[in-house]
């Protein structure tokens, strides 16, 4: 049960910490996405927050893909060593301590198939979204990395006051990494965030996390929202128009944003992930009613 993986007393979060190091990932040409089954040979640091799962205690987290890609059957499975599989969504953990968070690919850069981890079933795989039987594609290429944040939760429940007391969506938070290189589906990059934009659509509160990747040549040049504006001119707005508008082809109105329409900088992103890392926690350890969301 997921609410007896989580984990209270810094006793544990300190053996766990034995099984991991620091070590960087593995250079993406060691990643094949088309392989059976693809190790992503990802150390996973302990966390220091009390709100742990027990990949804490896997010391790699590999992917296995059933099916095939662009079908309805098609799903990516996230496994420890031994093939037991884990949920990318409950068993990687968020934190990685100093400001940085472990992120899950779920669309790579330049593609354009609805990938998302299924929230709905039993370990929470990543498979393509569908509508009425079908598989959803965005109208044109998503610009950049987008995936999700693990431990985190937009209570649906929980009304925003500072957001048009929009409740949230019910799905993990968003991230788009702004990073120069194309991921893969299933790949964990450590990312630091540089700030956020608070989407309302059709009326829900759907966070997007700005973020980078730490491997990206520029990471170290930004820190900050006007770090983001100073070294990736337009991006922010890109970002926001992006999201805005990618309904509007199907004759949807477009989204809206709070918050003034304007972006929130890295203090908010890192407060808004703080808030959904708790509702997260109080979710799996059932304070909150899960409904028809997977707790395995």
């Amino acid at each position: 049960m997921a609410a007896a993986r989580v984990l209270a007393n810094a006793t544990t979060t300190a053996a766990a910490s034995s099984f991991f190091s620091k070590t960087s990932f593995l250079p993406n040409h060691t990643l094949p996405f088309n392989s059976n089954f693809i190790s992503l040979s990802r150390r996973l640091p302990s966390s220091r927050k009390s709100f742990s799962c027990r990949a804490l205690y896997l010391p790699e987290v590999k992917i296995k893909e059933e099916g095939q890609p662009e079908t309805l059957d098609y799903r990516v499975f996230f496994t420890d060593q031994s093939g037991k599989k884990v949920s990318p969504w409950h068993d990687v953990p968020l934190h990685l301590g100093d400001g940085v968070f472990n992120f899950i690919v779920e669309i790579p850069k330049e593609t354009s198939a609805k990938m998302e981890v299924a929230t709905d079933e039993p370990f929470t795989p990543i498979k393509q979204d569908t509508k009425k039987g079908k598989l959803r594609y965005y109208p044109y290429n998503i610009n950049w990395n987008y995936g999700l944040l693990p431990q985190t939760w937009e209570d649906p429940s929980f009304a925003n006051s500072e957001v048009d007391g929009a409740f949230g969506d019910n799905d993990p938070v968003d991230v788009v990494e702004i990073g120069e290189s194309d991921r893969k589906i299933g790949e964990i990059l450590k990312v630091k965030p540089l700030a956020a934009l608070a989407m309302i659509d059709e009326g829900e509160l759907d966070w997007k996390i700005v973020a980078i990747s730490l491997d990206d040549p520029k990471a170290s040049l930004v820190n900050d929202i006007d770090d983001v504006e100073k070294h990736f001119p337009g991006t922010l707005t890109a970002i926001r128009d992006w999201f805005r508008d990618y309904k509007i082809p199907d004759g949807k109105p477009a989204n809206k944003f709070g918050l003034g329409n304007k972006p929130a900088n890295k203090d908010y992103a890192l407060k808004v992930i703080e808030e959904t890392n708790k509702s997260w926690a109080n979710l799996v350890k059932r304070s909150i009613p899960s409904g028809e969301l997977s707790l395995v």
